[in-house]
């Protein structure tokens, strides 16, 4: 039975939830989400709670009933509050900026990398080595931070590179003298 499926979404005040052939479109302070679902799943709207229903237990009804329900929960979270990713990096004289609306980033190549910010996305540097990416839609601003991580992953030996905020990096050893 699926636990997150069956958990009920609460839409705060603000936020206009509008559901038609599947379709479902969400208002909120912050912007508008769409997003088409399975023709199978229902919807139940009830004052201000929303209930994803399957219509029966088969594998496949199984499968996309949780992910449709979390789906439609991140949209109402976006819109509403939004989604933020922090990057760090770490090492000497790797640095971030904006230039811009373009994200600059010295992190031991030859060249600088350049990031342009795209629609939905909004890119912030907090002193010279903290990135935040902001948005409404959950995946795309998961997306763009691995995309962003992705130039320089940090490395198990000396903890280089650019990670997470609060990530845990394993370290490993190295090589031991004789």
């Amino acid at each position: 039975m699926s636990r997150i499926g069956n958990k009920v979404i609460t839409i705060p005040a603000g936020v206009e939830v509008n559901i038609a052939d599947n379709f479902a479109t969400v208002k909120g302070p912050k912007g508008e989400l769409k997003q088409q679902f399975d023709k199978e799943i229902t919807f139940n709207i009830e004052g201000n709670e929303i209930t994803v229903v399957r219509p029966s237990d088969s594998k496949r009804h199984r499968t996309i009933h949780g992910t449709t329900r979390a789906i439609l929960a991140n949209m109402v979270e976006g819109v509403s509050t939004g989604f933020k990713k922090e990057l760090e990096l770490i090492g000497v004289g790797y640095r971030a900026q904006m230039q811009g609306k373009k994200l600059v980033l010295s992190v031991g190549y030859s060249h600088p990398v350049e990031f342009e910010e795209i629609d939905g996305i909004k890119l912030g540097v907090e002193g010279n080595t903290k990135v935040s990416i902001e948005g409404i839609n959950k995946e795309v601003v998961g997306q763009y931070a691995a995309k962003v991580r992705a130039v320089r992953p940090p490395e198990p030996y000396k903890g280089k590179g650019i990670r997470y905020v609060g990530e845990y990096v394993r370290r490993k050893e190295g090589k031991t003298g004789k």
